[in-house]
């Protein structure tokens, strides 16, 4: 976040997928969303060959197979090409979108409140401590 300079207002990692409502201060998102794909895959590929993972051999052909299906890629793909970016037009599309990103993990059957969910930004709306510092929008906090 700091290194792109990506201003992140709410989040939620998932364990097969990733939710932003974000901007780039620097140039188009889209740009700084490829950079933090390749970043990121590196570092987990790295790390599954390093740290002792019990999946490591399923993780690994998992991720060259998807490699296999496109001409992009040498080795290994971790992430999809496309990403499914949406124009956040109005405060009400906005605060729509944040409540689907912060109740994924409840609907998931993970937790029953979404600020219980540690790798969230609906901590931070919370005002619980959270693992990623984020800019929060002035919005009205819902619990259902």
């Amino acid at each position: 976040m700091e290194h792109k300079q990506l201003q992140v207002f709410a989040y939620v990692i998932m364990s097969n997928h990733i939710h932003l409502v974000a901007q780039s201060a620097i140039g188009q998102l889209s740009n700084t969303i490829r950079d933090i794909k390749k970043y990121t895959s590196k570092r987990i590929i790295d790390t599954i060959y390093t740290i002792p993972e019990s999946r490591r051999e399923w993780m690994i052909n998992r991720f060259q197979f998807n490699a296999g299906k496109h001409k992009r890629n040498s080795k290994f793909q971790v992430w999809t090409h496309e990403n499914h970016a949406i124009y956040l037009y109005s405060n009400n599309f906005i605060c729509e979108k944040i409540e689907y990103i912060h109740n994924n993990p409840v609907r998931a059957s993970i937790v029953q409140n979404p600020e219980d969910y540690l790798y969230s930004s609906a901590r931070n709306y919370a005002c619980i401590p959270a693992i990623l510092d984020i800019e929060p929008l002035s919005l009205p906090w819902i619990t259902y």
